[in-house]
C-alpha cells in the first residue's frame, strides 16, 4: 500500500505556492478548501450509504414481554415491589 504521506507532502508542496498568488489582505479559503471540504461531503455521504445499506440487513424483532410478571406483582404488593 503506497504511504499516503508522502503523496499529501507532494501536493501541499505543488498547492502551497498557487495560494502565495493570492492577495495577501484578502482570507479566503481558497481552492485547497474547496477540495478538502468536497472529500468530506463525499466521504460522508459514502459513509451515510454504507450504514444505510448495513442498517437494512438489520432483521430485529423484539420478544414478547411474558405476562404475569412483576407488573402483577407490583400491584399485589400496593405498588411496592421494585424491578
Amino acid at each position: 500500500m503506497p504511504d499516503m504521506s508522502a503523496s499529501a507532502s507532494l501536493a501541499m508542496i505543488h498547492l502551497v505556492p498557487l495560494a502565495k498568488e493570492l492577495d495577501e489582505d484578502k482570507v479566503t479559503p481558497g481552492v485547497l478548501g474547496f477540495i478538502v471540504f468536497a472529500v468530506m461531503a463525499v466521504a460522508v455521504w459514502g459513509l451515510m450509504k454504507s450504514m444505510n445499506r448495513h442498517m437494512g440487513r438489520v432483521d430485529f424483532v423484539e420478544p414478547e414481554e411474558p405476562r404475569g410478571g412483576a407488573e402483577d406483582v407490583a400491584v399485589a404488593d400496593g405498588g411496592t415491589a421494585r424491578r
